[in-house]
């Protein structure tokens, strides 16, 4: 099968099915199923970003890495938004935002990730921490 010629809903169920998988057991803070949180993500983007939307997560959470995705053949463009999307150790909160910011998929994602976070209850540092991020967002023109 020739990877590179699937379509999105292809690439769609792939990274549902990868999501699923991997964030299997997990809680949101709230106490419901993480999947959910992916879901309601990609529910806010069009279908092109979704599969970067459910995987938004999975490298920095989980024990799939880029190299998983690579290997599945996922298009250059979902494995390059989810790299970005995965926040590194070393990078600060600010510097991990600008780097998103450098790709419009992936700052369209961290969007509405952002959002999603925002209804999910967050406690008061949360709140100052994603304030900074939508901030952020604004002045590049993304809001």
């Amino acid at each position: 099968m020739n990877l590179a010629n699937q379509t999105i809903e292809h690439w769609i169920k792939r990274s549902v099915e990868i999501a699923y998988a991997a964030h299997e057991g997990q809680k949101r803070s709230d106490g419901s199923p993480y999947i959910k949180h992916p879901f309601r993500v990609a529910d806010a983007v069009g279908n092109r970003l979704k599969p970067i939307a459910y995987l938004h997560d999975v490298v920095e959470d989980t024990k799939v890495t880029l190299d998983d995705l690579k290997a599945e053949g996922f298009p250059a463009y979902i494995v390059d938004a989810v790299d970005l999307l995965t926040h590194k150790k070393e990078d600060t909160n600010m510097a991990y935002w600008k780097k998103i910011l450098t790709n419009p998929d992936a700052a369209a994602i961290k969007l509405a990730d952002l959002k999603d976070n925002l209804n999910d209850q967050p406690n008061e540092y949360q709140k100052q921490k994603y304030a900074r991020a939508l901030k952020l967002f604004s002045d590049a023109g993304y809001l």
